[in-house]
């Protein structure tokens, strides 16, 4: 990708010249110390008056730009509105970090990070370089013909209390941010150049972390005996893997977390094929694996310390003379067996053979899957929330948590024996949907069959992960949702 972002760090009483200069107010339009420092006298007035003939209040969320004051060495001055009292203790630093970003664009700029009242962490000024770095992607390797805008870098340098802690604390946060650029690349591929057995290898690169990479060919899952997935990529030229990380970094010997994401690179439908209309988006159905793949280099990169074990089955589903066809039986990993339907109702075939094969090889203390697994999941609450199913009240509320403090929510959806009773079928012991109506329910009681009595939740994030609604730090196609959500989750309850 061109451009990119260059954060450093500085004490608030650093000067500096050239690029923009970012302050920030509440709605009182009263600026911090640091920042009436660098403004003098003649600055704080020259915002007094711009405010007023522009009408900018100092609400939160916006922003005003004026040619900087003569007595400051910058070419730009950029005031950013905070709000009120009430809505700076509950400010979302992510956020605040890429709607400033946003607002100075590919340049060079000094943040002043400090205002009245101001008592924010490290920890959120590390969050605050997050949205910055999340707000200056850009997918754009296949483009042939760029502008020079195209090819710039932006520079930031964060004014504030503790620099020394907070570049510390930012260390972190770079590694998320490497692991939502990670699955925002993944999401965003042509599925001609990510093909399965590609996506396995750019998956074996984390060796370099410390991740330890097994990759499952073909030959080796039909000798295990899933047949679920097999019969997903049958109709394929290209043969599907199943690709296991595994980060060792809490106590030997204790039981992992478990994520398990579905891979389909690209999903036609197979025989029961999709219309042509927007099926170029189906090479974003991988995109619940692109998240498990950019957690893990989120975790390995901070080195955190937790057993978490990620596994993505990679397929392609396609219709051809091999293909799989409704009425077929296929028989799982599992021994269940299953009536196909539908050959569009593909992903929950692919998870259920990795499900029971992560928790009968692995013996997870919990299991969480991410899946663009139906379009019923995006009428429900449509496209900037998830839909969470789960067998386990306490992992529900702690993936509820981690979603409301990472800004990726998620809402509990019900698992009734209805649902369960809708799959049944008269010729094997399951079938493959259980028609339209509650189509996000009873694809996720299709995979509780495959969980046995380990806390599990599955969560569909059809609406979210690609194509979703543009916010602060994401202007991408593919969003990488999920890798903050679940870096928080294993922060916050897994590490020792």
């Amino acid at each position: 990708m061109a451009g990119g972002i260059e954060i450093a760090f500085e004490p608030l009483t650093s000067r500096g010249s050239g690029g923009d200069l970012v302050v920030f107010v509440g709605d009182d339009l009263a600026l911090s110390g640091a920042a009436s420092e660098i403004l003098g006298r003649q600055g704080a007035e020259l915002v007094a008056r711009a405010s007023a003939s522009e009408r900018f209040k100092g609400k939160a969320q916006s922003a005003l730009s004026l040619p900087s004051p003569a007595n400051v060495e910058a070419d730009r001055l950029v005031v950013i509105g905070l709000g009120s009292e009430k809505d700076r203790a509950k400010l979302d630093w992510t956020l605040l970090g890429g709607f400033t970003a946003g607002k100075v664009g590919m340049r060079k700029a000094r943040v002043v990070l400090d205002w009245q009242g101001f008592a924010g962490s490290a920890r959120d000024v590390a969050d605050f370089s997050l949205g910055a770095r999340l707000r200056s992607y850009s997918f754009d390797r296949y483009k042939t013909k760029k502008k020079d805008e195209d090819e710039a870098s932006a520079s930031l340098t964060l004014l504030t209390a503790d620099p020394a802690a907070a570049e510390t604390a930012a260390k972190d946060a770079a590694g998320v941010a490497e692991g939502v650029v990670l699955a925002r690349n993944l999401v965003n591929e042509p599925p001609n150049v990510l093909y399965p057995e590609e996506y396995a290898k750019r998956v074996s690169e984390l060796t370099k972390l410390g991740v330890e990479v097994e990759v499952l060919d073909l030959a080796r899952m039909k000798q295990l005996g899933m047949g679920a997935l097999i019969a997903v990529a049958q109709g394929s030229a290209r043969e599907p893997r199943l690709v296991i990380m595994r980060w060792n970094g809490g106590e030997a010997g204790e039981a992992p977390l478990a994520l398990i994401g579905k891979g389909v690179v690209f999903d036609s439908g197979g025989v029961s094929i999709k219309s042509a209309g927007g099926m170029e988006d189906m090479k974003g159905d991988m995109g619940g694996s692109a998240a498990v793949v950019g957690t893990l280099h989120a975790l390995a990169s901070r080195k955190a310390k937790a057993n978490v074990i990620g596994a993505i089955g990679i397929v392609e589903n396609m219709p051809d003379g091999n293909s799989y066809r409704p009425s077929d039986i296929v028989t799982s990993l599992s021994g269940q067996t299953i009536e196909i339907i539908n050959t569009d109702a593909e992903g929950r075939l692919v998870l259920a053979d990795v499900l029971w094969h992560i928790q009968a090889t692995y013996k997870p203390k919990a299991m969480i899957d991410l899946a663009t697994l139906t379009g019923a999941i995006i009428v429900a609450l449509g496209q900037d929330i998830a839909g969470l199913f789960s067998n386990d009240d306490d992992l529900s509320a702690k993936i509820t948590a981690a979603g409301e403090a990472a800004n990726e929510k998620v809402w509990r959806m019900p698992l009734i024996p209805a649902f369960d009773k809708a799959i049944d079928s008269k010729f094997a012991d399951m079938k493959n949907t259980g028609g339209r109506h509650g189509g996000a329910a009873t694809a996720a009681a299709f995979l509780k069959r495959y969980v046995n009595d380990v806390p599990w939740a599955h969560l569909d994030i059809a609406g979210v992960a690609m194509s979703s609604t543009p916010s602060e730090i994401n202007r991408s196609w593919g969003a990488g949702w999920g890798v903050r959500l679940l870096d928080r989750l294993v922060r916050d309850n897994y590490e020792r």
